[in-house]
This record gives C-alpha cells, sequence and structure tokens, in this order.
C-alpha cells in the first residue's frame, strides 16, 4: 500500500503522500473526489464546486487518469496549474503504471506524440479573418432580413425568404457560438468567453454557461450513459444495443419504442430547440442565479421584438421567431446525430481517449458545403480529439489521425452526408427492435 493510508480525515489525503490507483479510484462518490493527472493525484472534493467548465465534467473523472481530458480541454495548462497546485495531495507510487485500468500504454503514448507534432505545426493557432468572415455573414444575413422586409413589406414570399435568412443566421451563429465556447479562436480564454456570450447570448438568445457545462460532460465522456446529457432523453428514447435490452426485460414501457424510428421526427427535430432547449435554459439561468446571461439572453428578444413588431406586430412576431426556431432545429438534431447516435452508445468502459472518442463519433464527407453546413462538424472526429483547435485545421489533422487509428485497428469511419442521416434513423429502428425483443422474449 501508498501513503495513501495515512488519512487526516476522510476524502483528504497527506500532503506529498503516495497512492495506489486502488487508492485513487475509491475516491469517486460526490462528496470524495480524487483524480490523476501526469501521476500527480488531486483531491478536487470541494473544487469541483467551483470547475469554470461545471462541476459534473470534472466528477466525471473521479478515481480516474484524468491527463488526456486535462489536456484537450486546456489550451493554457500553465495557467491552470496555479488552480491545480494546492489540491495536490501527492503521487502514484513508482511501481503504478502512468495508465489507470488496463489502458494501453502505446497508444496513449503515440496519440500524445501526435497532438504535440500539430502543436509544432500551428495547427491550435487560429486565423482571426476566417472567424471575422463566417461573423460577419450571420451578421449580414441578420441586418438583410430585417432590411428587406421593412423596405418591401411583409408579403408571403418575402416572409419565407426572411425565414430562410433567418434560420440560416442561427444556425450558423449556432456553430460559431461553438468555436468560441471551445476556446479555440483567440489565445486569451477572457476573449473567447466574451465573443462566446456574445454570439450565443445576444445573436441566438440563449445562455453561454448552459452550453458550457452541458456540452463539456458530452465531449468529456461522450455516449456514456448518465455522463453525457445529450442521449439523456427522459426515457422517450432507448439508444445503442445495451439500454434497450435492460429496459426490455425491466419492462419498461414509458414509450412504444419499436416505433422510435417512426415519432423521433415527430419529436427531436421539430421540438429540440424551440421547446426542449428554450424550457432549460431559461430553468438553469434562473435556478443558478446566472443574471449577466440572463441579460444576454433578454437583449436578443429586445433587440427582436423591436425590430419587428413594428413589421409584424407581436403575434406575428412571435409566430416568425417559433418558425425561425424550428426550421433551425431540424438544421441542428440532423447534424449533431449524425456523427454519434449510430455510433456505439454503453455504460462507461474507461477507455483510453484516442478509443473513446473514435468508438462514439464519425466523420461526413469532406466538401465546401458540408463544411460551411455543419460548421466543420463533419470533421467531428477530430474535432473530439482536438476540442480547441480551430475547425479550419481539422481537414489538416485527419490525414495523422486516420493514420493512427490504422495502426491500432481503431475503426476511423467516413460517411457521405445522406448515410449519415440515414443511419440516424436505422440506429433507432436497431435499437427499437432489440427493445421489443427483450420486452417480449427475456
Amino acid at each position: 500500500m501508498g501513503g495513501g493510508g495515512q488519512l487526516t480525515e476522510k476524502g483528504a489525503g497527506r500532503a506529498g503522500g503516495v497512492y495506489t490507483w486502488e487508492e485513487v479510484q475509491s475516491h469517486n462518490s460526490r462528496n470524495d473526489q480524487w483524480l490523476v493527472i501526469d501521476r500527480k493525484v488531486y483531491n478536487i472534493t470541494q473544487w469541483a464546486k467551483r470547475h469554470p467548465g461545471g462541476f459534473r465534467v470534472i466528477s466525471h473523472y473521479a478515481g480516474e487518469d484524468a491527463t488526456e481530458a486535462f489536456t484537450a480541454f486546456h489550451p493554457d495548462p500553465t495557467f491552470v496549474q496555479k488552480f491545480l497546485k494546492p489540491l495536490q495531495i501527492g503521487e502514484l507510487a513508482a511501481t503504478e503504471p502512468s495508465q489507470d485500468r488496463n489502458k494501453n500504454a502505446a497508444i496513449i503514448q503515440d496519440f500524445h506524440t501526435l497532438r504535440a507534432q500539430a502543436e509544432s505545426e500551428g495547427l491550435f493557432r487560429a486565423r482571426p479573418l476566417f472567424f471575422c468572415l463566417h461573423l460577419g455573414h450571420i451578421m449580414l444575413l441578420d441586418i438583410l432580413a430585417w432590411l428587406m422586409i421593412w423596405h418591401w413589406g411583409t408579403n408571403w414570399i418575402l416572409t419565407l425568404l426572411c425565414v430562410v435568412m433567418l434560420t440560416t443566421a442561427q444556425a450558423q451563429a449556432g456553430w460559431l457560438q461553438h468555436d468560441f465556447g471551445h476556446l479555440s479562436v483567440f489565445k486569451k480564454s477572457r476573449l473567447n468567453h466574451l465573443l462566446h456570450k456574445f454570439i450565443i447570448g445576444h445573436l441566438k438568445g440563449a445562455s453561454g454557461n448552459w452550453w458550457n457545462h452541458r456540452h463539456f460532460q458530452h465531449h468529456a465522456k461522450p455516449n456514456v450513459f448518465r455522463k453525457d446529457p445529450d442521449i439523456n432523453m427522459l426515457d422517450m428514447f432507448v439508444l445503442g444495443s445495451t439500454q434497450p435490452v435492460e429496459y426490455g426485460i425491466k419492462k419498461i414501457k414509458h414509450m412504444p419504442y419499436h416505433h422510435q424510428h417512426q415519432y423521433f421526427f415527430l419529436v427531436a427535430p421539430p421540438l429540440l430547440l424551440p421547446v426542449f432547449y428554450q424550457i432549460d435554459v431559461i430553468r438553469v439561468m434562473i435556478t443558478r442565479h446566472d443574471w449577466v446571461d440572463l441579460v444576454w439572453f433578454m437583449s436578443f428578444y429586445i433587440r427582436y421584438f423591436c425590430c419587428y413588431i413594428p413589421l409584424y406586430g407581436l403575434f406575428g412576431s412571435l409566430a416568425l421567431i417559433t418558425f425561425v426556431r424550428f426550421l433551425e432545429s431540424h438544421w441542428f438534431v440532423w447534424v449533431t446525430q449524425m456523427n454519434h447516435l449510430p455510433m456505439d452508445i454503453d455504460h462507461e468502459k474507461h477507455r483510453d481517449w484516442l478509443t473513446m472518442q473514435l468508438q462514439a463519433t464519425c466523420n461526413i464527407e469532406q466538401s465546401h458545403f458540408n463544411d460551411w453546413f455543419s460548421g466543420h462538424l463533419n470533421f467531428q472526429i477530430e474535432h473530439h480529439l482536438f476540442p480547441t483547435m480551430p475547425r479550419h485545421n481539422y481537414r489538416l489533422v485527419a490525414p495523422q489521425v486516420r493514420a493512427l487509428c490504422e495502426k491500432y485497428g481503431i475503426p476511423y469511419q467516413v460517411k457521405t452526408m445522406w448515410q449519415g442521416l440515414t443511419d440516424i434513423v436505422r440506429s433507432l429502428k436497431t435499437s427499437g427492435d432489440l427493445w421489443l425483443d427483450a420486452y417480449l422474449h427475456k
């Protein structure tokens, strides 16, 4: 045993202690959390509540080696060290491996080398003009949509054209806020956070903190039940190959899951943004007293209604923004789900970073349209491996990632856009059939 047996109080290790993986893994409850970064052991029990990325994302690595996740999420590790140092309680015993739970050390080392090579090639440096042009075309569409109606009137043809322009602006703003939220544009995190709040708050009417706390969990543990909020379907759908069988055996039938590939069209694409997310954003801001984000949120609707009530009236303005949200929701759901929903969805398996991300994500073929339409999330694999990398560099690092995957026999999936979209429905049908078989026969 290491020095972890000498404790002054529950969950507090002796400073300078030496610990085994078994001891670290025993500290993984809500009120007692340790983790390891670069062989150093940290007690994050109290810090987790103050973690800027949210307490859940860091808590998902309690009792584990968080080195790869830490590196992926923090563009300036040196700055973060000043917060980590007071939390350090010791290090791993010299006889302990650097990896936990029998992870492949060769894969981890080769991926570390790949990341270092990408950094040396400047692939983590953003091109400001790229993001300025994207912001410019979003604001231009927003302004032109209003000017067109103000100047030429509110007939049906112009209104539909206005809807198309506003929907495009909203969808593209969604991809752009994603860039700033991942700190992938500016070197200084403060500037990224400021632009993130402006875009997601003032241009879209949502909350930056709500997005951060939800989205970083998805990246930390993609497609892992009870850790990735994006697969928390509130019992409306069963996903993957494990959950349907578990629900079937337990005779859980909140919905006719064998028809989920059909009612998906009526529930997820039309309702996710205008109903589910909108309610959740408001709930989170109020319950967490996030008044700064609430002001940003309100600034969008004040600006929108001041512009459109004189043209359409209150009811017409509400109908217009609801229809825009309805169309944007379809765009968002199909693009984001084609990379994840057909992939492996299961309980925690404690894989290394490369393997975990590749089993939960796939790519869509590269083209200028696909890049623009999906905000470069057609390179979902590269985005998940390097979340702070500017999106215009995904295509440059992709061949190196693919070669590394081939070396270790890890599937690197690339689909056409059509195949990616149809695989969403196919995977839902497969999971629904598994549920029905288990429900009737097990």
